[in-house]
């Protein structure tokens, strides 16, 4: 998944540095804090897609059904869900480089527990392993935007932010060639083949293809330790918050607010609509490599893999090309469309299935790209000094990946993979639905 949760981006524009407003401190003194920082968005870039890979994996080597292998997704999401408002709470009273580092060491522990969980040959302690590693993502996204609009002079902080999230695809498309290479063994059995094998036999071909996700979390855990360590060692600028209000603006800023967060009908709206807006994108992708070996039986799963990358830089091409349509069309208008246009892309798939329908799943990613940023950006505005709270309540929204997932996946158990696509299609409507009520 590609960057689908700026946590702190509202909060990133009220937040200065403590350091003397000398331009000294804008330069070199920045350049290695600054780095780091970006390197985040590229270890939770890779993260995230990594799932994709493991849903086949797992689903090959403990013989799950979707539902099951769909929990994947449902580990993960969770954990950003549960850890989301505790990330908030910890930046705020520790400081955001304690949330960076806590985030990191979490992050290696999740990765390092798939070496036992590889050994026992349990599914539900990868699931654990999971929740741990998205726990120290919550925290991780939940700093990274914020610091990097500080680390430098405010008027060079928009390029800056844009310039560390073009590493999130990069760290996505990583995660599945990563997957691909060295997850994917390519050796796959039809359901006839195993109902013919020796217990033994099989039993051992389970465990190799399950040994299989340990080195490379191996490798992922000792390389984020080793960021921890970094940013232990490396001195960063000091945060601070800015009053919340300024004098003569309380009034402004609360009048719409009365009544708390629940009352503000656009909130609500904001997080339906991007509840189902995660829930989709994380379905597409969770589940395109079923779909294309599925529909194209000769596919193997190291080639299925490389249309979820050409998934992936669809997605970053769209996130470039929706920066600029933004600049000329209202967001709302622009958000109604790309969520129209993404649900018939998901009725071409599954009425046309076959090459037509791998291509029509494949470019849905150019036009879910604007979708959260869109929705996030909507769900927010004008909310003045409550506008940090609401932005953590629409990004617990990110809940509906898990949902939705395992919704898909018991779908595709009772009708056939084909119609599970129905769910994502459904969730593009309610994206339709809210840019359209936007207007």
């Amino acid at each position: 998944m590609i960057n689908i949760a700026p946590t702190s981006s509202a909060s990133s524009e009220r937040i200065t540095a403590e350091a003397p407003a000398t331009t000294s401190h804008s330069g070199k003194a920045y350049l290695l804090p600054l780095v780091l920082i970006t390197s985040l968005f590229f270890l939770w870039g890779m993260a995230n897609n990594l799932n994709d890979i493991l849903i086949k994996q797992f689903k090959k080597s403990f013989s799950l059904n979707d539902f099951q292998s769909g929990l994947v997704q449902s580990a993960f999401y969770l954990g950003y869900f549960v850890f989301a408002l505790p990330a908030s709470y910890v930046m705020k009273k520790r400081g955001y480089k304690s949330g960076i580092i806590s985030g990191l060491l979490l992050y290696a522990a999740g990765a390092l527990l798939f070496v036992p969980a590889a050994k026992a040959h349990s599914y539900t302690f990868f699931l654990f392993a999971l929740f741990v590693i998205a726990s120290g993502l919550a925290f991780l996204e939940t700093a990274a935007n914020p610091y990097v609009a500080v680390l430098g002079k405010p008027e060079t902080a928009s390029f800056r932010l844009n310039l560390a999230q073009a590493f999130n695809p990069i760290g996505c498309i990583t995660g599945i060639v990563v997957g691909q290479q060295l997850i994917f063994s390519g050796i796959e059995y039809t359901p006839e083949q195993i109902g013919h094998m020796d217990a033994a036999v099989l039993d051992t071909y389970y465990r190799s293809e399950t040994a299989a996700v340990a080195p490379p979390y191996l490798c992922i855990g000792i390389v984020v330790l080793l960021f921890a360590l970094l940013f232990a060692v490396t001195r960063f600028p000091a945060l601070k918050e800015p009053e919340e209000t300024t004098p003569g603006t309380e009034d402004m800023q609360m009048k719409p607010l009365k009544g708390g967060l629940p009352g503000i009908k656009q909130l609500r709206m904001a997080v339906i609509a991007q509840f189902f807006c995660v829930g989709a994108q994380v379905c597409m992708w969770s589940y395109l490599i079923r779909y294309v070996q599925h529909v194209a039986p000769s596919v193997t799963e190291k080639q299925a893999a490389n249309y979820l990358i050409l998934s992936l830089v669809l997605f970053a091409a769209g996130r470039f090309t929706g920066t600029v349509l933004l600049k000329k069309f209202k967001d709302h208008v622009l958000l109604f469309s790309y969520a129209l246009i993404s649900m018939a892309l998901v009725i071409a798939g599954i009425l046309l299935p076959g090459s037509i329908g791998i291509a029509a799943f494949v470019a849905t990613s150019f036009f879910m790209s604007i979708m959260y940023p869109t929705i996030f950006t909507l769900g927010i505005a004008g909310l003045g000094a409550r506008a940090k709270m609401a932005s953590s309540v629409i990004v617990m929204a990110i809940i509906g990946g898990a949902i939705l997932t395992m919704i898909m996946g018991r779908v595709s158990d009772m009708t056939g993979i084909t119609g599970a696509f129905c769910v994502p299609m459904l969730a593009f409507a309610v994206v339709a639905w809210y840019g359209w009520k936007c207007k």
